[in-house]
């Protein structure tokens, strides 16, 4: 029988983190995971750690996580494989250079350090890029991690004040309970749902949808490109609530290795590689940064993230079973945002006042 104050379902990036903020507090805590820790969309996903301004809540949560990144990583960058590469925006037109300027002022307002880049800067800077583009923004402050060495890192951090893990898989979610594959009952005074894409799996009346990416790995290239590039149209496709899409990605891994994206695919949940949507993923990063059509890919994956209507998480009270508690939804800012989004969950179990406002992310606002 699993003795715990609150039982986490769910050992990915996010589920760690909430794991490590709870025992921090004092609470004994139980994490169950079906697969390996960090083996999910923890495993799959970038590992980028960008502030997003989409919206006010976006920003005010991925800037606030992304500072509690710097203090974790500290001055130990290679535990977390971490690098502050930083992220140029690119705009391939004038329309996206306007984007740029205004994504520029309002980063600025918020105390984020930011440089337009002229074609010539943005050129001197990542000479790969084709010729002709607008120029871009580097927001110097973003970074990137290996997530499940950091994911490994917090729940040794949270098993040293106390913390257990089980490898069990959960099978029903019930009031102060959760049921496990071999019918046993476990209570706890508080139930953490923190499994990405599969809470809808436990869960049939949440909001959530998984969406489905392809990623790429290639050979060492050291020095290829010296910041992640993302297109500045990434942003009119990594929130949107149909069709399929693709958009430039790209991220020089400390191993020398340069990662591609990105893709999203909605009404499926095969993890199968296509060949299709990878070949028109990879086609797309080629032509604005046309010599990595010449590099040697080592491997392709998939990953779901787990996405909302609205594009923000879920962190907080649910009311559809008493004493459950949600931190999913995070789309693809789950990385980025874990941190972030354990501080506020823990917050609000303990009534502490949060450095940010919880309210927008609230799973109410959605009547579950």
């Amino acid at each position: 029988m699993i003795s715990a104050d609150v039982i986490v379902i769910g050992a990915g990036i996010v589920g760690a983190a909430c794991a490590d903020a709870l025992s921090e507090r004092g609470l004994r805590v139980a994490i169950i995971e079906q697969d390996i820790a960090g083996g999910g969309a923890t495993a799959a996903g970038m590992g980028h750690l960008v502030v997003m301004d989409d919206n006010a809540a976006e920003l005010a949560l991925s800037a606030y996580s992304v500072s509690l990144w710097k203090d974790l990583v500290g001055d130990r960058p290679q535990r977390h494989e971490y690098s502050g590469c930083g992220t140029i925006w690119i705009a391939a037109d004038e329309e996206e250079m306007d984007a740029a300027l205004e994504k520029a002022q309002n980063l600025s307002g918020h105390g984020l350090i930011c440089e337009v880049l002229t074609p010539a800067a943005l050129y001197a800077r990542e000479p790969q890029l084709r010729a002709g583009l607008a120029g871009g923004l580097l927001v110097r402050g973003d970074g990137l991690v290996y997530p499940p060495k950091t994911t490994r890192i917090l729940l040794d951090r949270a098993m040293r004040r106390g913390a257990v893990t089980r490898r069990a898989s959960v099978t029903a979610i019930e009031d102060h309970c959760v049921v496990l594959g071999d019918g046993t009952r476990h209570q706890a005074q508080h139930i953490v749902l923190a499994a990405g894409a599969r809470s809808g799996a436990l869960l049939p009346e949440l909001p959530i949808q998984p969406k489905k990416g392809h990623l790429a790995i290639t050979d060492r290239y050291p020095g290829f490109v010296r910041h992640q590039l993302v297109e500045l149209g990434y942003i009119k496709s990594a929130h949107a609530a149909s069709g399929d899409s693709v958009a430039f990605n790209l991220q020089p891994r400390p191993t020398g290795q340069i990662l591609i994206g990105s893709s999203r695919q909605f009404d499926t949940t095969d993890p199968a590689v296509e060949p299709a949507m990878l070949q028109r993923m990879l086609r797309h990063a080629a032509a604005f940064t046309p010599q990595l059509a010449q590099l040697n890919v080592l491997r392709t994956w998939t990953g779901f993230r787990a996405a909302t209507p609205d594009g923000l998480p879920l962190i907080g009270p649910c009311g559809a079973r008493n004493g459950l508690w949600l931190a999913t939804g995070h789309e693809g800012l789950g990385i980025t945002t874990s941190l972030a989004t354990a501080q506020l969950l823990a917050g609000q179990m303990q009534n502490e006042r949060t450095r940010i406002p919880f309210a927008p992310y609230l799973p109410g606002r959605f009547h579950v």
